[in-house]
């Protein structure tokens, strides 16, 4: 089995090395990398959180934006949602499960935990006190109704030859 290094879709510097599953020192030592040049450079520089990040999509229909988020062995308490200034911010932390003894020993290790923190900035057309979320076998569904503004269709003008 080949393992390639594979950039994770919108995060920036998402790399996962190959060494981080066997050696976690290099694994700390990079998270610590991250916390240094991201304070260095300020808070322009784009920095992939340190933790993971769950996977989301986003789709429209026309009455509402929906955000579906898959939170794989999390349940609706380790997940909190905000939004305010038309911000949706979704963050949680999913604990470490894996435990060495005498009897268990791992060899291999992808599976990912830690907290994490995504945001997501919506147009105006969002009707916050109408905003819902559902959480069913690890995925995390929010539904974010549209104003009625938002829903309007345009209509045809209709142009006078002078």
């Amino acid at each position: 089995m080949t393992t390639k290094l594979q950039r994770r879709p919108g995060a920036p510097f998402a790399f996962r090395p190959l060494y981080a599953p066997i050696l976690p020192e290099f694994d700390e030592m990079e998270k610590g990398m991250r916390r240094m040049f991201g304070d260095f450079f300020g808070t322009d520089l784009p920095t992939q959180p340190v933790g993971w990040t769950p996977a989301v999509e986003i789709n429209e229909t026309p009455d509402n934006i929906v955000i579906v988020a898959e939170l794989p062995g999390m349940t609706e308490k380790d997940v909190q949602l905000e939004f305010a200034d038309d911000t949706l911010t979704l963050w949680g932390e999913k604990l470490e499960e894996r435990k060495e003894n005498g009897d268990k020993k791992y060899h291999l290790y992808e599976r990912s935990y830690g907290a994490f923190r995504r945001s997501f900035t919506f147009p105006r057309t969002v009707n916050a006190e109408k905003i819902a979320a559902e959480f069913k076998n690890g995925v995390l569904t929010i539904t974010l109704p549209k104003t009625a503004q938002a829903k309007t269709k345009g209509r045809l003008i209709p142009i006078v030859k002078n």
